[in-house]
């Protein structure tokens, strides 16, 4: 990634402290190098791991920090040695712009574990300065990071595939599981979790939710196509489920015990943890050696996988759940997806410069509001102004 004489300024949505806040922000971003795509952002998503990080609970910020790692945009400007893509292509950022290129994992299309990685947001350039994230008007990445959305692939859908997409892809697929007529269960009904039950189904598998509560029964097995419901409190139903599942890809972000869902496996089963916890795992190890049971991680996915899963997705008509709202809405989002109700996609209008954008998420919708809101959004209205009627 060459260094760069120019710059230049986007806006985006920034934390500026462990409060977890966000607020618009100016900030420069580097000019386009050779190897380099200047992007529109379009739409993000917004990933539980955005709310972790705007509040420094993974002890790696850096402030101001503007989440934002499932990005779908459009190429404006492509570098002279840029042969991937070209300008008006729909593409995709995930959550890794860098790596060494050297290692063993860089060698074997899995930069994802690069020692040497360089996070979207939250992480330092080679050259010292932050990167940043895609609740931003534009990004600028070196086009190895950057993925092709399919042709037909509505954009918004694309955004959440980019994380929770190809986390569950990865795992199924470097595991050997991307075959039909398996048994598996979804600890977690979340983005991931959602998604894992859909790409689950499209291998051929039988798909079991397991979850805490009732809540999330009919959205599982009436919206998303699982076809089991099975609640972890429910030591009957538990029982009857023992050793019945070749694999349990575990999505719940915090921690947990272990024990109640290694019993579910079958013999050679694995447990694939997804969510980062940063606490002891609990569980006793005859769970694990009386069923040669395995358990085992995963992250996200390489750019290989990335590009994989987005066709396979585009095949078989895969789509995602998602609420799109505007980025002014971003902390209500935050609060939101913190009771892990909502999934959420964000947008920038077509059309509007990013950098204008900016201050109407504020000191826009401040006017706005009131006026919408008290019906006064029609014409021939007077305003009152240092105590005088005027039209």
């Amino acid at each position: 990634m060459d260094n760069l004489e120019a710059e230049r300024t986007t806006t985006g949505w920034a934390a500026r402290d462990a409060s977890g806040t966000l607020s618009p922000y100016t900030y420069t971003i580097r000019n386009t190098g050779p190897e380099d795509v200047y992007i529109k952002v379009l739409f993000c998503g917004v990933c539980h791991t955005d709310t972790h990080q705007a509040k420094n609970q993974l002890g790696m910020s850096h402030y101001p920090l503007v989440p934002g790692h499932e990005v779908v945009g459009k190429v404006v400007e492509a570098g002279s040695d840029v042969t991937k893509f070209r300008v008006g292509d729909v593409v995709g950022v995930g959550l890794v712009v860098g790596c060494c290129r050297n290692c063993n994992p860089c060698n074997t299309d899995n930069e994802q574990y690069c020692n040497k990685k360089i996070w979207t947001y939250a992480d330092v350039y080679t050259d010292g300065k932050p990167t940043q994230g895609g609740f931003s008007g534009a990004m600028v990445v070196d086009q190895k990071f950057v993925v092709k959305v399919p042709e037909g692939m509505v954009p918004e859908q694309a955004a959440p595939l980019l994380c929770a997409g190809v986390t569950v892809y990865s795992p199924l697929r470097h595991f050997g599981l991307n075959v039909g007529g398996l048994k598996g269960g979804i600890l977690g009904l979340g983005g991931v979790g959602h998604m894992g039950v859909k790409i689950a189904k499209a291998m051929g598998h039988h798909v079991t939710v397991i979850s805490s509560s009732e809540k999330k029964r009919e959205e599982a097995l009436e919206h998303i196509g699982a076809d089991e419901y099975l609640i972890s409190s429910d030591a009957t139903k538990m029982q009857e489920a023992a050793d019945s599942l070749d694999y349990i890809i575990d999505t719940v972000p915090v921690g947990h015990p272990l024990e109640p869902y290694l019993s579910l496996l079958k013999l050679d089963g694995k447990l694939i943890l997804m969510g980062a916890i940063n606490t002891p795992l609990q569980f006793l190890s005859p769970m694990v050696m009386l069923g040669r049971k395995t358990i085992t991680g995963s992250f996200v996915g390489s750019m290989k996988e990335t590009e994989e899963m987005l066709q396979f997705c585009k095949e078989r008509g895969l789509t995602t759940m998602i609420e799109v709202v505007k980025m002014d809405y971003i902390n209500t989002a935050f609060e939101r997806l913190e009771k892990n109700d909502v999934r959420f996609a964000v947008k920038i209008p077509e059309g509007m410069v990013p950098e204008q954008a900016a201050p109407l998420l504020c000191a826009g919708v401040t006017v706005y509001s009131p006026l919408r809101h008290l019906g006064l959004n029609v014409g021939g209205i007077k305003r009152r102004n240092a105590g005088d009627w005027q039209v």
